[in-house]
């Protein structure tokens, strides 16, 4: 009696050992992922990160004249409403002044509103200036204490040892009277 093709009993054989193969590499592949998402699930930022990771701050009760103090990522923001005179005293800089050159426009989105991190870039103390008050350094807008650094209305460095303008966070204004920063 001939063997026909499929009734041989190694071709069933090489059959299931390569259906067993498959499926035992299938499972552990299986396993090894389901393992490891608990892993590579610890790597993502928890969820008190994620709800830091943006601030919304409401502008309609800060007046003119005015700064509060917002948290983002553990570090202060500086909001200050500035007046019409404050506007035009920071336009007003030349470049030449300035340690670190930056007109005033590209640091705001709006002119009366300025949003900068409150971390001085000398050695990351917090400076004064946003209470009525507080020193405002020689410049109208904030002093460090720590070493001396004074900052302009637009959060320039103007004196001192801080080698660099308080940054500007990421922020957009989603109305007239509400920001996100971050």
């Amino acid at each position: 009696m001939a063997n026909t093709p499929g009734n041989n009993p190694d071709d069933l054989d090489g059959d299931r050992r390569d259906f067993l193969l498959i499926s035992t590499t299938t499972l552990g592949l299986a396993g090894v992922t389901m393992a490891a998402w608990p892993f590579i699930h610890s790597i993502n930022p928890a969820k008190d990160v994620l709800a830091l990771s943006s601030t919304e701050v409401d502008l309609s009760t800060v007046e003119v004249g005015m700064a509060i103090t917002a948290m983002w990522r553990g570090k202060p923001v500086f909001i200050r409403h500035r007046s019409a005179a404050e506007i035009e005293s920071a336009r007003a800089v030349s470049l030449d002044e300035l340690r670190d050159p930056q007109n005033d426009a590209d640091r705001v989105q709006k002119p009366e509103w300025l949003i900068a991190v409150g971390v001085c870039t000398h050695l990351g103390c917090i400076p004064s200036g946003q209470s009525l008050g507080d020193n405002k350094g020689d410049f109208g807008g904030w002093y460090c204490p720590c070493h001396g650094s004074h900052y302009d209305a637009s959060g320039r460095i103007r004196k001192g040892p801080a080698p660099f303008n308080l940054k500007v966070p990421p922020y957009a204004f989603t109305d007239d009277t509400t920001i996100v920063i971050g």
